[in-house]
């Protein structure tokens, strides 16, 4: 099964790559080596700002903010 990934997505933009590619599996907070990990071979990977090929940070990211 193809998964849709949403990466770093904070505000309206959400709605907007909903409404262009459907709700995804997956969302992650950045792109980090996590995320990339998570990532299987023909999953559709939508990333909130930045280039298709940019590098994943080493230090992951949180998962929530309290």
């Amino acid at each position: 099964m193809r998964c849709t990934h949403f990466i770093g997505f904070k505000g309206e933009e959400y709605h907007s790559a909903v409404k262009a590619f459907g709700p995804p599996h997956f969302i992650h907070r950045g792109w980090d080596l996590r995320a990339q990990r998570e990532i299987a071979d023909g999953d559709l990977i939508i990333f909130a700002t930045g280039p298709h090929d940019q590098e994943p940070r080493r230090k992951s990211f949180n998962d929530i903010n309290e």
